[in-house]
């Protein structure tokens, strides 16, 4: 392979953000799966908030200040950059109309191939929504999504085309099979059966429906333990501050399970949150809604071998099919109090779900993801060469015809937003 530079256009650490994380891993791996032969920098998004970035931010951008995003298309330009992975998701870029449209102008300046992946693909759009993840698609060589759910919805509501879609898992850390109660002695929860959740909390979360779950999980299993980990998601705390965490703590006391459950409030690395995965004999993620395409924290959870019952939402739908793991119906306490105890009560099933869920994990991990990006990145920048070698009058006409068939389809509409 010819050696590239590849400039990710994201949020990044320090702000705390699961995309940020998603990328600071995804340049990692890729660098170490290109042997050297791949070099990258980025280009931040940052919010209201002021952030110390290591040296691998060159640029910054103030998502609501249009103007930087200008800056950056000229600054990328002039770097020596063969591809530019962009990082979308509607919340982290500016716009008047809250589709993150800023982003477009970045993309209408820039002289090259984009590869964009999608954390969130919606079902039902609004306008700006549509036409923002239309033009992106448009503009860009490759988008990726992480599930077969959201490379149909690309196609079937953006009519974006399938060639151009590549679907690549959420990669995870590579990370051995084990047993809980060596970790379980680290804590002094050995005589415990610790249920865990993770992630950034937030309402759509279902924390309140586990809760209620647990008061017939506690009268079977009376050593249960379920502990939430995670800081409140930073756009949840500056709306309304830490209300939903209260009220979560609330009805803990109501339901009288103060010796039952945890609120761990901290936001964890990898190294952090392997501790909790260790201990954890069942993960749960309760959500309230289907529509949601990629779950990183149950992508983790699943490639540790956990015990993972999930609402079917889309992407559990997917990840737990065949026995990976097991799917309630959403705001059912009484169906996931049923399924843990059923699975305690069924040692053997419950190993094998657990060596089940640890051997799909083998085919997410990061160095494979790493390689698969890598390659993807190659593909598009030699192809973006071979363009540029074409005859001019080849290039004029090819650039003519795209234009015009844009251009008829902004007339007519194109594909209504459903």
């Amino acid at each position: 392979m010819v050696a590239e530079r590849i400039a990710f256009v994201s949020t990044f650490p320090p702000r705390q953000c699961g995309i940020a994380k998603f990328t600071a891993d995804l340049i990692r791996n890729v660098t170490e799966r290109s042997a050297g032969e791949c070099s990258s920098l980025v280009v931040a998004l940052s919010n209201s908030k002021a952030l110390s970035y290591p040296p691998i931010v060159r640029q910054n951008i103030r998502q609501d200040h249009v103007d930087d995003y200008l800056r950056a298309a000229e600054y990328l330009n002039k770097a020596g950059v063969d591809v530019v992975s962009l990082q979308h998701e509607y919340g982290i870029f500016g716009g008047d109309t809250g589709a993150g449209e800023h982003i477009q102008c970045m993309l209408d300046r820039l002289q090259i191939p984009v590869v964009t992946t999608f954390h969130t693909v919606l079902l039902s759009p609004s306008v700006e929504q549509y036409w923002t993840t239309r033009n992106i698609a448009k503009r860009s060589a490759r988008v990726v999504v992480m599930s077969r759910r959201g490379a149909e919805m690309l196609r079937q509501v953006y009519s974006v085309a399938a060639n151009k879609i590549v679907v690549v898992p959420h990669g995870i850390p590579d990370l051995p099979f084990s047993d809980t109660l060596d970790a379980k002695r680290q804590y002094g929860l050995e005589d415990r059966t610790v249920i865990l959740t993770f992630g950034l909390l937030g309402r759509n979360k279902g924390i309140e429906v586990m809760l209620e779950a647990m008061t017939e999980i506690v009268s079977q299993i009376p050593d249960a333990l379920y502990i939430v980990l995670g800081a409140t998601h930073p756009n949840v705390l500056k709306a309304e501050g830490e209300t939903y965490r209260r009220a979560l703590e609330q009805q803990v006391k109501n339901l009288g399970l103060e010796e039952h459950v945890v609120f761990q409030n901290e936001y964890v690395d990898d190294r952090r949150l392997h501790e909790f995965l260790r201990m954890a004999d069942f993960y749960v993620t309760p959500y309230l809604s289907e529509k949601q395409i990629v779950s990183g924290t149950l992508a983790f959870a699943l490639g540790t071998g956990r015990a993972v019952i999930s609402t079917p939402y889309w992407y559990a739908q997917e990840l737990l099919a065949d026995g990976h793991g097991r799917l309630v119906p959403f705001n059912d306490p009484a169906g996931i109090a049923r399924t843990i105890i059923d699975l305690t009560n069924s040692p053997e099933e419950y190993q094998r779900m657990r060596r089940r869920a640890y051997k799909k994990g083998r085919t997410m991990t990061w160095p494979t993801v790493g390689q698969t990006y890598r390659q993807l990145f190659a593909t598009v920048a030699a192809e973006a060469r071979e363009t540029s070698r074409l005859p001019s009058r080849v290039s004029s006409a090819l650039a003519t015809r795209h234009s015009q068939s844009e251009t008829a389809e902004m007339a007519s509409g194109g594909n209504r937003v459903a």
